[in-house]
């Protein structure tokens, strides 16, 4: 698990379209380095130290799992991304963006060309007056005293006003879901994607447990007489799991992701038994269905069935490697008439035959932009 800690950051802008770099700034903080909590007004101030055009200045607060290294290059890749050309550290010029790091949690680092807090922040009245405007009782960790207090004492003549500019804040999964299920046929990645959430956003998991079902391999050998038996297996298990794993949320977790959903249960049962079983399993699932909490999102990831094929032969289950694409046909085929028939579901699709969003960054953030921008069935 990922220590997630808070920081604080100054914005700033004074060539091209101001409002439009700090809107720019703030989405790729949000996408690429911590879930933003609060964000100041937009100030303008004269230039600091040069001649030049007018500044409009923000405070950032948000929670990272970054450590302060990665988060300074973070910052640094932002500025680049952004049209920002450092040349020497000591001129004050001209800039379409400028971010500082002003605080880590209470720490004081000096890393390479890293110091926190910034040393000449208690001397800016254009980085107190929004600082203290979001986190105004916040103790500065060498000034041993409150923000609010550092800006009464700040000596700096210049003047700073407060403008009508607004910022949008990126709304994260954080915020926006309290239960988020991924699911997907066998080898779709299911588990790594919600894996790389959990951890990049502090979430509970719910990962089935199906490499301790002792009738999986015996299935795959010999799937008449094990069927009935494993599908029974499997569903009592997912909603013991899920009813224990939502009931018991974690006070210090954000909100829950697993890896299925209990409706797996009855998609699997449809390809794997006969009609009779069929008919006797349905009935108990539909009891426990009716008791089971429904995710805020339902999202199925669609791999076609020759990546499929290729990512269980890569990770080595033996007892998998003996399925056929028919068998995972007839699973993506029960997925989507599930997904036709559940109207009540928040359902997402999302193709990531071409994607590899393990190994490739921006695949994955791609992934993260669409959950975080699904707005529901209409």
């Amino acid at each position: 698990m990922r220590i997630v800690r808070t920081t604080y950051l100054s914005l700033g802008t004074n060539a091209g379209k101001k409002l439009i770099n700090l809107q720019k700034a703030v989405d790729l903080i949000g996408e690429k380095i911590g879930h933003i909590k609060s964000i100041s007004s937009v100030y303008k101030t004269k230039s600091w130290g040069f001649e030049g055009d007018d500044f409009l200045n923000i405070c950032i607060k948000l929670t990272t799992n970054l450590n302060p290294e990665n988060l300074i290059k973070k910052v640094l890749e932002i500025e680049k991304q952004l049209g920002r050309v450092r040349k020497n550290a000591n001129d004050y010029e001209d800039r379409k963006i400028d971010i500082d790091i002003l605080l880590f949690d209470n720490e004081i680092i000096f890393y390479n060309d890293l110091k926190v807090p910034h040393p000449k922040m208690l001397e800016r009245k254009f980085v107190l007056v929004p600082l203290d405007e979001i986190a105004s009782s916040i103790i500065h960790p060498i000034a041993k005293k409150r923000i609010s207090s550092c800006l009464k004492d700040c000596a700096d003549p210049g003047t700073i006003v407060k403008t009508e500019l607004k910022i949008e804040r990126p709304i994260s999964l954080v915020e926006k879901f309290n239960f988020i299920a991924i699911e997907g046929n066998i080898g779709s990645g299911k588990t790594s994607l919600a894996r790389k959430i959990g951890d990049d956003f502090n979430a509970k998991l719910v990962l089935e447990r199906f490499a301790d079902n002792a009738f999986l391999p015996k299935f795959y050998k010999d799937n008449e007489r094990y069927a009935f038996t494993l599908e029974m297996s499997f569903l009592a298990d997912r909603y013991h799991q899920l009813s224990d794993g939502i009931a018991q949320f974690d006070l210090f977790k954000n909100f829950i992701v697993s890896d299925y959903f209990i409706f797996k249960s009855l998609i699997f049962a449809q390809v794997t038994l006969a009609k009779e079983e069929y008919n006797l399993y349905r009935k108990m699932f539909d009891i426990l269905y009716k008791e089971i909490s429904k995710p805020d999102i339902y999202v199925y990831l669609y791999q076609n069935t020759d990546r499929l094929l290729e990512n269980i032969k890569n990770r080595g289950r033996e007892y998998e490697q003996n399925i056929q694409s028919e068998y995972l046909n007839k699973i993506h085929k029960g997925y989507l008439n599930f997904i036709k028939t559940r109207e009540h579901l928040n359902t997402l699709i999302i193709d990531v035959s071409e994607l590899d969003f393990v190994n490739k960054k921006d695949d994955y953030q791609t992934i993260i932009n669409t959950i975080s921008e699904f707005k529901g069935n209409q």
